[in-house]
């Protein structure tokens, strides 16, 4: 044990404070936990170090997932977003997901200024060397000045500083993000702890100089006109608006690309780290979709008092003089300078399967991990994580019951579940596709999902609760009112209602016109009414809409929940499990699958194997009754 001991012991330390540390710490110093926030760089928090963006397909119910749980996301960016956009408007609201674009150094200003006002947390500027385990369970943490922090549970948010290494080109440094220090130590103090760790790679594109930007020549993409927030508790957003931009690369750019494909560390086999699928670099675009003659690029501005541009879909990690040449070919960026070049990073992660749905880790008790070291990528995912990680860390101290967020309750729970049964082999993201009840799931209804257990776990104030319980009495009582107030049958009523192609029928309730899908809230409330609040009016509309949808969906959650919760018993031998081959035994015996519902979606297992399971459960079960009785 190292000879320097801080004088003042923790209950919770947290190590990195990007998004998923800054959750994590908040979460667990308003629970009561007495908390410290260790940090490489303290003008670093909350860097945005790729995309200067919160939310997207997806990751926007995942931010006001955070918020109805008293998370701090939504709140930051609805300070610091400088443009709104809620995507998939024209669609169903079960794919409908908020993004906004940020002003990055306000972002990073405020979430510094909220950590550092946070009661019972710390902020410590060192690098973290070592994590002090003992007899399996965690110590403390070691710093680079030999100061030995002691505290029962430690969470890991690492983002890419494990071994981080940056590459442009024949050009590779180690770095956690540019001209940032890697963190090598804890690396290696986790593989001494008996981690795997294996390799990832993420890239990010060029910042532009927006004196070098031909404007005139780009596609304008304004926000929404009337900016909606992230969260529940903002009524209004007080940042000016500003617009992005839209270019396209083309058959030039893709020459330079093609030409030059040799010496991208990428392709020359330098990296060895699996990069994003779903998010690829130019170079990745163009070798893998040759039959395609451009692709989009997004310019947005990563602030209002900065002349950085932000070149979304263009990250690479091709030599600086192809990155020049290669953005210069494309339409509106033909004189553009550079104020920071494009550039890949390898950064070490440990599979996920090696965490309990709590996100504690299982070789080592009272060790969390939240973020890229996970495997994910993402603001949103690491800042779930993160929260979730800090809720259980908390709860533990006291032995209480953990928090699991359900598939059924949340994207978070929908993540956390892909990650700790299936493992990654890409870095892992969000998609709306990943989860099975997408219309319960949605973003409009965050806080009927989770605010109440916020409430519980200590994050959610009375205030907030008492709000939001009077909206739902408000709901209540508007839907009953619908269902008993009838249109009237007159000539201003049904020209209207012809008007939308809708035939009046004699004794159609309010609430018999909103099912139409022809008809909206809004048009009922010119015929009947409608209610002043604005969130009442949505969830009105779209409970009565789809009722028989969220129904059915309802009724099928039921029915996975009685497979799903089937606990699997700590004594179960696989071994005695008659019939279940060798590779399935492995399987379970890797990830440790604390439900059946969990072990059926674990990489291979077959339908055959999870029914010899759950007769074997069962057995057990009997087993234990008999005895008890």
């Amino acid at each position: 044990m190292p000879m320097l001991v801080y004088d003042k012991s923790y209950d919770v330390i947290v190590v990195g404070a990007g998004h998923a540390g800054c959750e994590a710490a908040l979460a667990a110093a308003r629970m009561g936990a007495k908390t410290a926030l260790f940090t490489i760089s303290a003008e670093a928090i909350a860097q945005m170090s790729c995309n200067p963006a919160i939310g997207g397909l997806a990751k926007g119910n995942i931010v006001k997932d955070i918020d109805a749980l008293g998370g701090e996301m939504a709140k930051n960016i609805d300070e610091t977003g400088i443009q709104f956009r809620v995507l998939n408007m024209s669609k169903g609201p079960a794919v409908r997901s908020s993004r906004a674009q940020a002003d990055r150094h306000l972002y990073r200003e405020r979430m510094t200024q909220v950590t550092m006002d946070q009661p019972n947390l710390d902020l410590k500027q060192a690098v973290v060397e070592e994590i002090a385990v003992e007899k399996g369970e965690v110590q403390g943490i070691v710093v680079d000045t030999g100061m030995f922090y002691l505290a029962p549970k430690v969470i890991l948010c690492t983002g890419t500083f494990l071994k981080g290494i940056i590459h442009i080109g024949d050009c590779n440094y180690s770095a956690g993000r540019m001209n940032e220090f890697a963190s090598i130590g804890m690396s290696d103090s986790l593989a001494k702890a008996g981690f795997i760790l294996d390799r990832l790679k993420t890239g990010t594109p060029a910042r532009l100089d927006v004196n070098s930007i031909d404007f005139s020549q780009l596609e304008e993409q304004a926000g929404d006109e009337i900016p909606r927030p992230f969260s529940f508790e903002t009524t209004v957003i007080k940042q000016p608006q500003v617009s992005c931009w839209i270019t396209y690369t083309n058959e030039e750019t893709h020459r330079v690309i093609s030409e030059n494909m040799h010496r991208s560390p990428l392709y020359s086999g330098v990296i060895k780290g699996v990069g994003p699928r779903y998010c690829p670099s130019i170079e990745d675009k163009v070798k893998k979709f040759p039959d395609k003659d451009r692709h989009q690029i997004f310019l947005e501005p990563e602030g209002l008092s900065t002349n950085e541009y932000y070149a979304n879909g263009f990250s690479s990690s091709l030599p600086i003089d192809v990155q020049i040449a290669m953005y210069r070919t494309v339409p509106g960026l033909e004189k553009v300078e550079f104020v920071r070049p494009a550039y890949a990073i390898e950064y070490d992660f440990v599979q996920p399967t090696v965490l309990l749905p709590t996100l504690e880790t299982k070789p080592v008790r009272g060790l969390y991990f939240a973020g890229q070291i996970n495997g994910t990528s993402g603001y949103e995912e690491a800042g779930a994580q993160g929260l979730v990680a800090a809720i259980n860390a908390v709860l533990s101290l006291d032995d209480k019951e953990p928090f699991i967020v359900g598939r059924d309750q949340s994207y978070i729970g929908v993540m956390i579940d892909d990650l700790v049964t299936k493992g990654v082999d890409e870095p892992y993201r969000m998609f709306t596709s990943r989860a099975e009840y997408r219309l319960t799931l949605r973003e409009d209804n965050a806080e009927y999902r989770l605010l109440e257990k916020g409430h519980e776990l200590g994050l959610i104030s009375q205030a907030r609760l008492e709000r939001f319980n009077a909206e739902k009495d408000m709901l209540n009582n508007e839907i009953d009112r619908l269902k008993k107030t009838r249109i009237e049958n007159t000539d201003e009523a049904i020209s209207m209602l012809k008007a939308e192609s809708i035939n009046y029928k004699q004794g159609m309730t309010a609430y018999d016109l909103i099912k139409r899908p022809e008809a909206d809230y809004a048009l009922v409330a010119k015929l009947a009414g409608g209610h002043e609040n604005q969130k009442v009016a949505e969830q009105a509309e779209i409970t009565i809409k789809y009722e028989g949808y969220l129904t059915r969906q309802k009724s099928d959650i039921e029915r996975f929940k009685k497979f799903e919760d089937v606990k699997i018993p700590e004594r179960l031998n696989y071994d005695e499990i008659h019939g279940l081959r060798r590779e399935y035994i492995e399987k379970l015996r890797n990830v440790k699958p604390a439900t059946l519902g969990q072990a059926s979606r674990i990489k291979g297992m077959t339908p055959a194997a999870v029914s010899l399971l759950h007769v074997q459960i069962l057995k057990l079960i009997r087993e234990k009754e008999g005895k008890d009785g």
